[in-house]
């Protein structure tokens, strides 16, 4: 976003020079326009512009503002591209984007567009036949220039992820992060998982000797029981024997 404001300074510095000049720019397309002989339809597309530099163009001051006026038309459609690599867009960005490159559109009709208050190029015109063959293409560039500085004001309102960055890194890393985060995840390593907590094991080989100790101990029981059986029967006196 950084790049993109000092872009936007850049061009309105450059389209401040032209402004100065604006009755330059106007007598050069007079004259250009006296030279092809099409002194009855108005300026309207940037096209014609173009093409009376190209061809009809006499003197290099002429030359000089009519070609100031494409470069900083240029360097807008380029800003807006920067713009459609920035951000992936919602319904408002979208239509301020999509009316940007239609008015740099080099075929489109600019003959009936006019800048508002507080501009005041179209009231720099000396009479009204420049109003009406030259409003709009001079009412072009300062529309164009608020539908970008609308266009930062709305995304600089957005959450930082939503944003790509035009040089290819920061922001635009924050944005697939989330997206990345499982595979990270899954390619790295789990963490040894605490020991559980040591348990008497019982060998084969104990295991045998505990169970012959509780059959030594349940047969001693026995012999014991059998024993003390014997010794509480009742004591009997021998007979008698006859003699």
């Amino acid at each position: 976003m950084n790049e993109i404001k000092e872009t936007l300074r850049n061009i309105e510095q450059n389209y401040r020079l032209f402004q100065q000049q604006q009755f330059t720019f106007i007598t050069a397309l007079q004259r250009t326009r006296e030279n092809a002989h099409d002194m009855i339809r108005p300026v309207a597309t940037i096209r014609q512009v173009q093409s009376y530099m190209d061809h009809h163009c006499n003197n290099s001051t002429d030359r000089r503002i009519l070609s100031m006026f494409l470069s900083i038309c240029n360097d807008l459609s380029k800003l807006c591209q920067n713009l459609e690599t920035l951000h992936p867009g919602n319904s408002v960005t979208n239509d301020i984007l999509e009316r940007c490159k239609l008015l740099l559109s080099h075929s489109n009709d600019l003959s009936a567009i006019r800048a508002k208050y507080p501009h005041d190029v179209v009231n720099h015109l000396s009479c009204n036949e420049a109003k009406n063959h030259y409003g709009g293409v001079v009412s072009l560039i300062p529309i164009v220039l608020d539908c970008v500085k609308e266009w930062v004001a709305h995304t600089e309102k957005l959450p930082r992820h939503m944003l790509y960055n035009v040089s290819g890194g920061g922001a635009g890393s924050a944005k697939t992060a989330p997206q990345e985060a499982p595979a990270r995840a899954a390619r790295s390593p789990k963490p040894p998982s605490a020991p559980p907590a040591a348990q008497p094991s019982v060998s084969n080989k104990d295991y045998v000797q505990v169970q012959g100790s509780k059959q030594a101990r349940k047969k001693g029981l026995i012999d014991t029981q059998s024993y003390s059986g014997k010794l509480k029967s009742p004591w009997k006196p021998p007979g008698r024997h006859a003699f």
